[in-house]
């Protein structure tokens, strides 16, 4: 996929987002760091709030209630992380700060990204690939956008 000079590529997961800029052209990817975010880990016990939710079983049923599930708070931090990311990605393209975006994420994260852009990002969206990429290195990543790898 040729990427014009400047191109904006997002590559995130739950937990780290890379931005990086085409400082090449269209025949040759040259991707630089613009800049980058990492989502801090915390613990169970600094992330979660309260306990299980109850369940009740209606009156006359003779059945007992039970408990909910708990819900996957590491799962929640990595949803509001992509949420964060959209947004900061959404005031970039508001401010005209890109033509053209790239975003390299796996399923789950690139849901929840596609969820919160606005229309104006959506607009500049050249490219996704649904693809788990934080950890690689970017020659790897120009690999995967010009479809070696």
């Amino acid at each position: 996929m040729p990427l014009p000079h400047d191109t904006l590529v997002l590559v995130a997961d739950g937990r780290k987002a890379l931005f990086l800029r085409n400082e090449g052209d269209k025949q040759q990817i040259d991707l630089r760091t613009a800049a980058h975010e990492e989502r801090e880990d915390r613990k169970n016990s600094d992330i979660k709030t309260a306990p299980s939710g109850q369940s009740y079983a209606p009156a006359g049923t003779g059945l007992s209630g039970g408990t909910m599930g708990e819900p996957d708070f590491h799962q929640l931090e990595e949803d509001r992380f992509a949420k964060d990311v959209s947004a900061k990605i959404n005031a970039m393209a508001l401010a005209g700060e890109f033509d053209d975006l790239v975003v390299v994420a796996p399923a789950r994260t690139m849901g929840e990204l596609r969820q919160h852009w606005h229309k104006e990002t959506q607009r500049r969206i050249a490219g996704e690939h649904v693809k788990e990429m934080t950890a690689r290195p970017i020659g790897d990543i120009e690999a995967l956008l010009i479809g070696e790898a």
